[in-house]
């Protein structure tokens, strides 16, 4: 297996699920986590009052998957766990950028922004046909 975390590092999007109130998995793509703590916690930016949030503060169960398609290999990671919706100022100044003004026009204490900390618990990997099923610890 390649070194996962370096290949989640270099992939430029992400997929978030979710869980609607119906039980259905919902996907979304986002930019790469702002901070990642090995293959067990990962750091995003987003509205509070967007849909995800609402979501996973309903239902924390939540997985994240990273790709790259190259001209004759696919590989995957899909990462389980569960989300929460954080708040707190530390967090949020830990994972702020400069130019997050442009969606956050109250800037790092914008009541709109906030953080989405997800905690892996499994993983499948995926290269060239074969699959692997991994725990994180």
């Amino acid at each position: 297996m390649i070194d996962l975390e370096k290949f989640i590092h270099r992939q430029k999007v992400s997929f978030v699920c979710s869980v609607d109130d119906e039980g259905y998995p919902n996907i979304k793509a986002m930019l790469r986590p702002r901070k990642m703590v090995g293959l067990k916690e990962f750091y995003f930016s987003t509205n509070t009052s967007s849909m995800r949030v609402a979501q996973y503060k309903k239902n924390p169960k939540a997985s994240i998957y990273f790709y790259h398609k190259g001209l004759i290999k696919y590989v995957g990671v899909m990462l389980k766990g569960k989300m929460e919706v954080l708040t707190d100022q530390e967090t949020k100044n830990m994972i702020w950028r400069r130019g997050d003004t442009m969606f956050y026009k109250g800037g790092v204490t914008d009541p709109d922004y906030c953080v989405l900390k997800f905690t892996a618990k499994s993983g499948r990997y995926y290269c060239d046909l074969k699959t692997e099923n991994f725990e994180i610890k």
